[in-house]
């Protein structure tokens, strides 16, 4: 019995504890946001990312592309063109769509620099 009464106690604490709302989160508004984001653009001789690389492995880089590619040419479009071809080239990665072999048509092609997020190139062939 007592299990019982303890076991539906830490369910009822973890349900509580993970439910979250806008209300019991600091927020700190649009205002705070603009005054970043002006910093930000203001301040050439900081530096803005803390980090290495923001884009350190090929699986990142296909989450990101896929993010970015699905939004402008569709998702189903940019899926038919796997397996990507995906290569890290100094600090930028490469990645490509393929085609079955004698299939006619385009492919996207996004590279990414891989020390700051940064598109340098998106196109898609027809």
């Amino acid at each position: 019995m007592n299990f019982k009464i303890v076991f539906i106690g830490l369910i009822f604490i973890s349900l509580n504890s993970c439910g979250q709302t806008k209300s019991d989160r600091t927020q700190f508004g649009v205002e705070y946001a603009k005054s970043e984001l002006k910093e930000a653009l203001s301040n050439k001789k900081k530096k803005q990312i803390l980090v290495d690389t923001v884009i350190p492995d090929k699986e990142t880089a296909v989450i990101i592309a896929e993010t970015i590619l699905f939004k402008i040419y569709g998702k189903d479009n940019i899926i038919k063109q796997r397996p990507y071809e995906i290569n890290q080239i100094d600090n930028y990665w490469v990645l490509n769509g393929t085609l079955p072999q004698n299939m006619f048509g385009g492919t996207f092609l996004i590279i990414l620099d891989s020390t700051n997020g940064q598109i340098i190139k998106l196109t898609h062939g027809k």
